[in-house]
Formats: structure tokens, C-alpha cells, sequence
């Protein structure tokens, strides 16, 4: 059974820093792209940033310089580091691979 679990969301001021982690079981991640979505309230869901398995990158233009995605194969985790936050980065973070979502956390930023 694949499963993948969330944490590190949280409140945080405009300007500051968050990490996510994303762990899973049941999936090999060194095969697999990996990634994280956000949805705000009343927006679809979106892509925030993702890792292939050779390790290119991509992010959305709105997280672009802010954000920072990383993979660990070994361990079959994930993280999104976030720096200079906004408020509109305010929306739950959800971990995706292959076909499985996360749960989510939920980020918020205060102004």
C-alpha cells in the first residue's frame, strides 16, 4: 500500500522560513517523480515544484528563488524548503507521487 505522510506546515510570518516533509512507504522514490501541490482557499490545486529521477527540477514562477525542493532516495523522502514566504503562499502543501496524494498541511503566513 502506498502512502504518503506530510509535516512541517505551520503559521508563520510574512518573511520567514518553513520545511515540509513528505515520507513514503510502499513506493520506490529513486524511480519516480516527486512533488509538492498547494490549494488555496477556493483555487485549484497546483504545482508548486517537483524532482525527476535524475534530478531536474521545476517550480512555478510564484515560488521561483523562494522555494527549494530536495529528494532523498535512501531515506524515500522529500522536502520543500520555503524561504521568504508571503501571504499568498498560504494553502495546504500536498506530497504526489506516482498516482498518490498526501494528506496535506496546512501552511499559513501572516502579514
Amino acid at each position: 500500500q502506498v502512502q504518503l505522510v506530510e509535516s512541517g506546515g505551520g503559521l508563520v510570518q510574512a518573511g520567514g522560513s518553513l520545511r515540509l516533509s513528505c515520507a513514503a512507504s510502499g513506493i520506490i522514490f529513486s524511480i519516480n517523480t516527486v512533488a509538492w501541490h498547494r490549494q488555496a482557499p477556493g483555487k485549484q490545486r497546483e504545482l508548486v515544484a517537483s524532482s525527476a529521477r535524475g534530478g531536474t527540477t521545476n517550480y512555478a514562477d510564484s515560488v521561483k528563488g523562494r522555494f527549494t525542493i530536495s529528494r532523498d532516495n535512501a531515506k524515500n523522502t522529500v522536502s520543500l524548503l520555503m524561504n521568504s514566504l508571503k501571504p499568498e503562499d498560504t494553502a495546504v502543501y500536498y506530497c504526489y507521487c506516482a498516482g498518490t496524494w498526501g494528506q496535506g498541511t496546512q501552511v499559513t503566513v501572516s502579514s
